[in-house]
């Protein structure tokens, strides 16, 4: 098994932490007022598109709140994208 606590760039199982701090408070923020938009709109929610749409805004927060606690966007590693102050 693989000492992923010897380097700061890596986090949770050994994934490279490609998104900044500030970044990761904002996704963690959005998403938790997504979640919860969602779930409110949801109780009310009048037609089948609307309920769609609805929970497509839940698991849209709660991706925002993985990836900013995890620290790592698996798009951002697809892409290549590192931000400059986390670049080597």
């Amino acid at each position: 098994m693989k000492d992923v606590t010897s380097n700061p760039r890596t986090g949770w199982r050994g994934k490279s932490i490609n998104i900044t701090p500030a970044e990761r408070i904002a996704r963690i923020g959005k998403g938790g007022a997504g979640v919860i938009a969602g779930a409110v709109l949801l109780a009310s929610a009048a037609s089948a598109l609307a309920v769609i749409l609805e929970v497509l805004l839940v698991f849209a927060g709660l991706d925002l709140i993985v990836t900013g606690a995890l620290g790592h966007c698996p798009l951002y590693a697809k892409f290549g994208h590192v931000p400059k102050s986390l670049g080597n």
